[in-house]
C-alpha cells in the first residue's frame, strides 16, 4: 500500500469515527424488535411467506418519495397483501401476462395514463384495483408474488436457505459472505421496480434478525451494504471519493469496483465493530453503512445533507463532529468533474 493509500484510509477511517461513535449500540436489537412487532419472525418459523410480502412491500413503497410521504399514502389509501393477490389470480387470468412470473415481463401498467401492454384487457385486469401510489408499485407487488409463487414454489424461507447452502463455499473462506449476498441479489434483482438499494435494505433487516439461529442468514445480512445519495453525497463531501480516485455518479456505479460499496465493505474489515457492542460481528458493513446513512439522514440525525449544506460551497457547519477533519467539497463541483 502505497503512501497516498494509506493517507486515504487513514482519512476514511477518522472522518467517520464520528458516524459511528453516534450510532446506537442497540442496533441489532431495534430491527429484531421491528420484525417482531410485524410478526416476521414468527412467519419465518412457519415458513409463511404472506406476511413476509405484506412486510416486504411496506417498505418497497419508499422508494423515490419521503419515508413521511409514502407511508402517510399508504395509511390512508391502502397497500396490498400476499392474500389479495393469491385471492385475485386463484381463477386463470385473462391477461397472459398474469399466468406466470416469466410471462409478467412488460407489463408496462401505468396509472397516471391508464394503460398497459395489454389495453383491451385493462378493464378487467386485477392488478390496477390495488391503491398504491403508482403503476410500479402495481406491478412490482405482482412481480414479489409471482416472483414467490413460481421461483420459490410459494416458500421464500426455503427458498433463501437453498439459496444459501448451494452458495456457501465453507466458513472461512474468502469472499463467502459475497458469494451468498449474490446468490439472493442477482436472481432477486429481476424483480420489477425494486432497487438494488432497498433489495440490499430489507434483505439485511430480515437476515440479520428474522432467524438469528440461522448462521447463514446472519453472516449474509452482516454484509448486506444500502447506498443510497445520502451515502454516496457523505463519501463525496468528505473527501473520501477522491483521496481514492473514485469519484462517480450515483447509481450503479457505486457498486462497481471503485463504488461505494466497496470501500465501505474494506473500512469495514478495518474497524472492530465489537467496539460499539460486544454482540455485534466483529466484521459488520451493514452497521457501518447505517451508520454513515443515520448521520445524515433527515429521520436521523440530519447532519450531512443537502438540507443543512449548501452544496456549492465548501460546507460551513463547524457544529459538525467530523467538521475539523472532513475535506468539505463542494458537492456539485465534484461532480460535475466526475
Amino acid at each position: 500500500m502505497g503512501k497516498s493509500e494509506g493517507q486515504a484510509w487513514r482519512h476514511f477511517e477518522t472522518v467517520t469515527r464520528p458516524t459511528l461513535i453516534l450510532a446506537p449500540s442497540s442496533f441489532l436489537d431495534d430491527i429484531a424488535a421491528s420484525l417482531s412487532n410485524a410478526g416476521i419472525q414468527e412467519a419465518v418459523a412457519r415458513r409463511d411467506s404472506g406476511p413476509i410480502f405484506d412486510w416486504l412491500m411496506s417498505l418497497f413503497q419508499l422508494q423515490g418519495i419521503s419515508d413521511a410521504v409514502a407511508f402517510a399514502y399508504a395509511a390512508e389509501r391502502g397497500s396490498v397483501r400476499w392474500h389479495e393477490i393469491e385471492t385475485a389470480l386463484f381463477d386463470e387470468p385473462e391477461c397472459w401476462r398474469l399466468t406466470s412470473y416469466w410471462h409478467f415481463h412488460r407489463c408496462r401498467f401505468e396509472k397516471s395514463a391508464w394503460t398497459c401492454s395489454e389495453p383491451h384487457l385493462l378493464h378487467r385486469c386485477t392488478l390496477p384495483r390495488h391503491p398504491l401510489r403508482n403503476g410500479r408499485l402495481n406491478q412490482a407487488a405482482y412481480s414479489l408474488f409471482l416472483f414467490i409463487r413460481d421461483i420459490c414454489d410459494s416458500d421464500l424461507i426455503g427458498w433463501i436457505d437453498h439459496r444459501l447452502e448451494r452458495a456457501d463455499i465453507g466458513p472461512g473462506q474468502p469472499g463467502r459472505a459475497e458469494a451468498m449476498r449474490n446468490a439472493l441479489l442477482h436472481p432477486m434483482s429481476h424483480i420489477f421496480g425494486v432497487s438494488y438499494k432497498v433489495l440490499s435494505m430489507t434483505l439485511a433487516d430480515l437476515l440479520l434478525c428474522g432467524d438469528p439461529s440461522r448462521e447463514r442468514w446472519v453472516t449474509t445480512g452482516t454484509h448486506m451494504i444500502a447506498v443510497d445519495t445520502l451515502v454516496h453525497n457523505f463519501l463525496h463531501r468528505t473527501g473520501v471519493l477522491h483521496r481514492f480516485d473514485a469519484l462517480h455518479e450515483f447509481g450503479p456505479d457505486c457498486y462497481g469496483p471503485r463504488g461505494c460499496a466497496g470501500l465501505i465493505k474494506q473500512l469495514a474489515e478495518r474497524i472492530d465493530a465489537r467496539a460499539f457492542n460486544p454482540s455485534f460481528p466483529k466484521v459488520f458493513p451493514r452497521f457501518v453503512q447505517s451508520a454513515l446513512w443515520r448521520f445524515c439522514a433527515g429521520n436521523g440525525l440530519d447532519i450531512c445533507n443537502g438540507n443543512r449544506i449548501d452544496d456549492t460551497v465548501r460546507c460551513r457547519n463547524i457544529h459538525c463532529p467530523a467538521h475539523q477533519t472532513c475535506d468539505r467539497l463542494a458537492l456539485r463541483i465534484e461532480q460535475n468533474r466526475a
